[in-house]
């Protein structure tokens, strides 16, 4: 079992009470990628929950090099590419978001 998915748990929405599904949550963020020595990268983060997050298309991503990730207001963050498809590829954290920092994500990307 990887690591992330034992953060796939049912977590509280913002004032509204909803309940993600799988502990993720949809958000929309421009946000920086990099891999390596490359230059940064903007990219759309899509998804993400305490453990993982998914990018728009990163056409060069490699599984074999760690990538570092800059959300806006946040410290960078580093993860590995665990899968690529047409459209996207997600990533799994180095170390898990706490919940905590996991909520403020996504309560700024709703714009609360």
């Amino acid at each position: 079992m990887r690591r992330w998915q034992l953060y796939q748990q049912p977590t509280t929405g913002e004032e509204d009470g909803t309940v993600e599904r799988d502990g993720r949550a949809g958000v929309s963020l421009l946000c920086e990628v990099r891999q390596g020595s490359r230059p940064w990268k903007a990219a759309r983060l899509e998804d993400l929950s305490p453990g993982g997050f998914r990018i728009a298309w990163l056409p060069d991503a490699r599984p074999d090099l760690p990538l570092r990730i800059r959300i806006p207001g946040m410290q960078m963050l580093s993860a590995q590419v665990r899968w690529k498809r047409e459209s996207a590829i997600g990533c799994e954290f180095a170390k898990p978001l706490h919940v905590a920092v996991f909520d403020h994500i996504v309560r700024s990307s709703r714009g609360y």
